[in-house]
């Protein structure tokens, strides 16, 4: 496989200035960024792929070298070559775009105003298809952080900390790949620089406590599976009293009749043979009643009925989708004489019509005769 230029990387023209290069890069460093992709080893990898090439390109002198020569031009450099000033520039856009994910920034922080959990959190709830449909009220009970009142949060007696021994108090450890300098937050510390000299008794050093709470959440008409819905000030309090969010994700539970696509709704529809071919009226189910549907004469299996506006509310208020019926036809899987009999008359009352293989069948055996001979 082809190895992709830093220019391909970053989706930018060789001519690229500084600023087209910055920009590229932030869209590209959000996109694959491991805090909004976690687990995801390609979306890492590709991370990293962005941050060298990004360190290189916004570089004048690795960007000439690497222009002329290659990645193996930047191999002599080393890791000394490298400028500094491009890491700091990382180190601050990362701080700009990530300051909101839950520990994103790079930059070392006080440690009184760190959190050690995000302040929004998640649920998940298990709605019926009809709760989903028609929209209810449901009591949900819920478990949330708040800090620890014993540590003010820091997880240490007394709120006493002292310099990492991880990071020596920078709030990052640093890993070399090649003449590629890598840095990450400090797993021990979370990026404060200090931790706990003794653990907090009443939280046990995690710096929270959790608590039991009960909220009424209005489901809207139309919500799906997978749809999230933000309940504002009921997620977990901070160190200084700030409450986040609560998002609350669906797992609608799905129907035995009716499958939802999007704002649509498709049902299954048995019909008969022989009011297919007569092209009989039935009534069939909706989300709202009964419905007549009116089969064509001759109506074939798999077929679809479409009723516009039988379908369900989009839950941001754009109209309705359809109610689609497919029909699914029956045949006898026996036969009695008398209804052989009379089938077989049926059949004879078509004449040539009812024989339509005869003409087509004949010609074909005709012409095989002569393969064998």
């Amino acid at each position: 496989m082809q190895e992709l230029s830093y220019y391909e990387i970053l989706e930018v023209s060789q001519t690229a200035d500084k600023a087209t290069i910055k920009k590229a890069y932030r869209k590209m460093a959000k996109k694959y960024h491991p805090d909004k992709n976690p687990d995801d080893k390609e979306a890492e990898h590709k991370f990293k792929l962005c941050n060298e090439a990004y360190q290189c390109l916004s570089d004048d002198k690795q960007r000439s070298i690497y222009d002329r020569y290659g990645k193996e031009g930047l191999q002599g450099m080393g890791g000394g070559g490298r400028s500094s000033a491009g890491f700091d520039d990382l180190s601050s856009m990362f701080e700009e775009m990530f300051s909101g994910f839950g520990g994103g920034s790079r930059r070392r922080q006080n440690s009184a105003d760190m959190e050690k959990y995000p302040l929004d959190m998640n649920i998940e709830l298990t709605i019926s298809f009809q709760d989903a449909v028609f929209g209810i009220e449901k009591e949900v009970e819920y478990r949330y952080k708040k800090a620890c009142e014993s540590c003010k949060g820091t997880g240490a007696k007394d709120g006493k900390l002292s310099t990492c021994s991880q990071c020596k108090g920078q709030g990052q450890v640093f890993m070399k790949q090649g003449f590629m300098t890598f840095s990450q937050t400090c797993p021990v510390c979370n990026g404060a620089g200090q931790a706990p000299s003794e653990k907090c008794s009443d939280c046990r050093g995690t710096g929270y406590k959790e608590v039991k709470e009960t909220i009424t959440i209005k489901v809207p008409k139309g919500i799906d599976d997978g749809n999230r819905l933000r309940v504002s000030g009921k997620g977990n309090i901070g160190k200084r009293g700030t409450r986040g969010d609560l998002y609350v994700t669906f797992d609608v539970i799905a129907d035995k009749h009716f499958q939802r696509n999007g704002n649509d709704v498709y049902i299954i529809i048995p019909v008969f043979f022989t009011q297919a071919v007569m092209g009989e009226t039935i009534t069939i189910p909706s989300l709202t009643g009964e419905l007549e549907l009116k089969l064509d004469v001759g109506t074939k299996d798999k077929q679809h009925f479409t009723f516009r506006g039988k379908g369900v509310d989009d839950v941001h208020g754009h109209g309705k989708g359809d109610l689609i019926a497919q029909v699914e036809l029956i045949y006898p899987k026996s036969l009695n004489s008398e209804q052989t009999e009379l089938l077989v008359k049926l059949q004879e009352s078509f004449g040539i019509e009812s024989k339509p293989h005869e003409g087509v069948l004949d010609s074909v055996i005709d012409k095989m005769k002569g393969w064998f001979k």
